[in-house]
């Protein structure tokens, strides 16, 4: 399902409808539809970068331009119900407002996903007034990790004590480690309210980990039982990250996020449908893994914008010659524009897999558990691919803008900490990529039967796109193989130890399988384009992914035989070969990211007078002596 949003919504000049096949390869064929609404907020001026003083925005001034524009975004949406209810909308939300402003970003995705998105799963039988939410009278935060409980949140220490004389439960922290760590509680931005991972005791008995509303602050302070402390700043967005703890604090039976997983009845008994406190707690968490599509999709649009604004510095940045020779622009030289080929071959396999994988959880929602269980492990493993891989390309981007890169105005800066943000958010990326390995392994059926590798030796061309997703295929197994053979080797260790001693080959597969879906989503997106030169570059860019993949791995797939000795040998000049191919075109696959033209324009080395940032009103080239013209002429 798309959402659609406020149709007369937001509107900038200068934002040409989407235009040419690439950018339909990179945004979907409904790209006006889920894409347009996001591409139009993000020109208008509450979104536009502000120009800075001198000093730049302190943390607070940058929180509380986060918070106006959450405010402006929630009141464009016709309403903040709709895009709470859909993947597809929540994920181009991050795709375009994460390069504009991180922090708006992470406040965005925490009320309409994880808040608002939760009440929305859950007590579909008897609905609350979600009014307050909508209209952001009270902003939506989400309670789950604490100090000592972070990817194994199932292992949390608050309770929720349900007290029959009273019909409600007491939310407690029992210890400093049981603190809610990192949630947004502050007052900053107005009143909160929170959902609370607690672990629900009744009559008792551990219950498993349960979600509650809980109100958190009013527009100053803490409500009574509940504290709130800043935690020190954190590198990259100026979100307010809080401790938070509650001291026995009542809230009534209706503040438990009930459903199949389990719900109190009037007559003060639990009763589940769901088996097992883990499986109770990922039902009531479900929306963290919406949750990873979105940090994917803050990724991929964060690393388009910083590719976009390289290769224009590029293009204006002039450097000296040889003796004889004019200035030519940097992008000339081999050693810039091969890393911008290379981050450009990434950034389109990134945004294909993003869009092949929510593809495929939303078509999993309505399938039998085993397949939305596979859709949830390629979303995994897509998150901290696409996240690890973006921030690759945003720190060389940012390396190939030199000094300018550095500077906060040209915006850089903050994409780069804000990547580290995504790389933890919603689990972290070697953490629910050790889960995925662990998964694939033992899986027997770890792939469709038409993506398992064909048995035997490859034989094949270079040059050929299919052989090289096979040959990415046999990586994958290799690796997956030596991870079980790792495995056999200590039939009598325990659990640790035999995953200790399979976990580095394994984890080395999930990377492989990554790469491998990302190729065939190349090779889909190939297939649906009709001959021409948008098919031509992007099959240089699907080859140049795929060839420098397997060039990786040469040494493996040679000892294996898939690879001849005179193959591994011309690997180097069929990479040059594309690089030199991919570089030609940068200027207009950059155009293919349908980025608005205001948007471009707040960042100063983006446009071709980027001097002009820099200019001096008092300087002496804007004044002359008595009768001559100023800035030198004569």
């Amino acid at each position: 399902m798309t959402t659609i949003l406020n149709s007369a919504g937001p509107s900038g000049a200068g934002t040409r409808p989407f235009s040419g096949l690439l950018s339909t390869v990179l945004l979907g064929p409904d790209a006006r539809r889920e894409h347009g609404f996001w591409r139009r907020l993000v020109a208008t001026e509450p979104f536009r970068r502000p120009v800075s003083p001198a000093s730049g925005p302190t943390s607070d001034e940058r929180l509380a331009l986060a918070h106006a524009r959450l405010r402006a975004l929630n009141g464009a949406l016709d309403s903040a119900a709709r895009p709470a209810a859909d993947p597809r909308a929540l994920a181009a939300l991050h795709e375009w407002l994460a390069p504009v402003d991180p922090a708006l970003a992470t406040v965005a995705g925490i009320h309409y996903n994880l808040f608002l998105g939760s009440l929305l799963d859950h007590d579909a039988d008897s609905p609350r007034d979600l009014s307050d939410y909508l209209q952001l009278r009270r902003i939506g935060t989400f309670l789950c990790t604490e100090v000592a409980h972070g990817n194994d949140a199932a292992a949390v220490e608050t309770t929720a004590t349900y007290d029959p004389s009273r019909d409600g439960f007491v939310l407690h922290t029992p210890h400093a480690g049981a603190q809610k760590f990192m949630p947004n509680t502050s007052p900053a931005g107005g009143p909160k309210s929170g959902l609370v991972a607690a672990r629900l005791l009744v009559d008792g008995v551990d219950q498993g980990v349960f979600l509650l509303l809980v109100p958190l602050t009013d527009a100053s302070r803490a409500l009574p039982g509940i504290r709130v402390r800043r935690l020190p700043a954190r590198m990259g967005s100026p979100v307010d990250h809080c401790l938070t703890s509650f001291d026995q604090v009542f809230v009534d039976r209706g503040a438990l996020l009930g459903g199949a997983q389990g719900r109190v009845g009037g007559d003060g008994v639990f009763r589940s449908d769901t088996e097992g406190r883990r499986r109770r707690f990922l039902a009531s968490i479900g929306r963290v893994t919406t949750g990873r599509i979105c940090m994917s999709a803050s990724a991929v649009g964060s690393a388009r914008v910083t590719l976009a604004i390289a290769v224009r510095y590029g293009g204006h940045r002039f450097v000296s010659g040889s003796r004889s020779a004019p200035p030519v622009p940097v992008i000339a030289h081999r050693s810039h524009h091969g890393p911008l080929a290379e981050a450009m071959a990434a950034v389109f396999a990134m945004s294909l897999l993003h869009r092949r994988v929510l593809d495929r959880w939303e078509r999993a929602a309505a399938r039998p558990p085993a397949e939305r269980e596979t859709a949830e492990r390629l979303v995994d493993i897509a998150k901290g691919w696409i996240t690890w891989q973006a921030r690759s390309v945003i720190v060389e981007c940012r390396e190939r803008c030199g000094a300018q890169g550095l500077l906060e105005n040209n915006g850089m800066t903050e994409l780069v900490t804000g990547i580290e943000g995504a790389i933890t958010a919603e689990g972290d990326n070697l953490a629910i990529h050790s889960r995925a390995a662990a998964g694939l392994l033992f899986d027997a059926a770890r792939a469709t039967a038409q993506e398992e590798p064909a048995a035997g030796r490859a034989s094949g061309d270079l040059t050929d796109l299919r052989f090289l997703v096979r040959l990415l295929a046999l990586v994958e197994r290799i690796w997956f193989d030596r991870a079980a053979a790792r495995m056999a080797r200590v039939p009598h260790g325990g659990p640790l130890e035999r995953w200790n001693a399979a976990s580095g080959p394994a984890l080395r597969g999930v990377e492989a399988h990554a790469v491998r879906q990302a190729a065939l989503a190349y090779e889909s997106a190939l297939a649906a384009l009709p001959p021409g030169e948008d098919r031509e570059r992007l099959d240089e860019l699907a080859r140049l992914f795929a060839l420098r993949r397997v060039a990786r791995h040469s040494g493996d797939l040679l000892a294996a035989g898939h690879l001849t000795a005179g193959q591994v040998d011309g690997l180097t000049d069929a990479v040059e070969r594309l690089v030199a191919a991919v570089s030609g075109h940068l200027p207009e696959l950059a155009e293919s990211f349908a980025l608005p033209g205001e948007l471009l324009a707040d960042w100063p080395i983006a446009g071709a007078r980027y001097t002009d940032a820099y200019d001096d009103p008092g300087a002496s080239w804007h004044t002359a002596p008595a009768g001559e013209p100023a800035g030198g002429q004569r």
